[in-house]
């Protein structure tokens, strides 16, 4: 996995006023969770942007200004409803034999056979698995290979050939799949024609008012 530095600022306080100055600041309270008392610190915003907004996963130093650091990784993120901006994050300390659960990015390669050649739909509703792992066996990401896929075909996680990783789903579920095409019914222009004249001999006759020829007279 690959690593990122952050360096941070101990919070002395935690209560409501304190948040919102260090958020006025355009700062980030953040917590630790890990071996004992979970560990209060703040950053500024800019800061956490290569860690937050991309799919990567990342292994996190945090340098905190009383000399103490930790290797953490992102566990979970709150962001304002109408502003998007940062609001609070919580991180795992990494430890030595223990499993960390979280959610890895899920990556496709090439081209289906059944896109390419049958003119396919590809789709791919799970572009995100959880999975429990040592932190030395998490990946950067999930690689599928999507080259094989014909119409019909699917990837599930039973297909997946990947070591020392659990994953906290159906070994069913679908990752992605490649659907037939959507066939629209075409109807033959001569097919058309032979039945707008049908429709047309049938409109006289029953059911049509009889014109009367010239020379017939009609009596009251």
């Amino acid at each position: 996995m690959q690593s990122i530095k952050i360096k941070g600022s101990l919070r002395e306080s935690v209560g409501k006023k304190a948040t919102k100055a260090l958020r006025n600041a355009e700062k980030v309270p953040c917590v630790i969770y890990g071996k004992g008392e979970p560990v209060h610190f703040s950053a500024d915003q800019a800061t956490f942007k290569p860690l937050v907004y991309t799919p990567k996963i990342y292994i996190t130093t945090i340098e905190l200004d009383n000399g103490k650091s930790y290797e953490v990784i992102l566990h979970d993120l709150q962001f304002h409803p109408v502003t998007d901006n940062l609001l609070h994050i919580d991180f795992y300390e990494l430890q030595e034999g223990k499993a960390l659960t979280l959610d890895i990015p899920v990556k496709t390669e090439g081209i289906s056979t059944g896109v390419k050649n049958g003119g396919g739909i590809f789709f791919f509703p799970n572009r995100k698995l959880s999975i429990t792992a040592l932190p030395k066996n998490i990946p950067d990401y999930l690689l599928v290979n999507i080259e094989e896929l014909d119409i019909n075909d699917s990837f599930q996680i039973k297909d997946f050939e990947v070591e020392n990783i659990v994953f906290n789903q159906s070994e069913d579920l679908v990752v992605c799949r490649v659907a037939a095409p959507k066939i629209e019914e075409v109807v033959e222009e001569d097919e058309l024609e032979g039945e707008e004249g049908e429709e047309g001999e049938g409109t006289e006759g029953e059911g049509a008012e009889a014109t009367p020829k010239e020379g017939d007279s009609t009596k009251e």
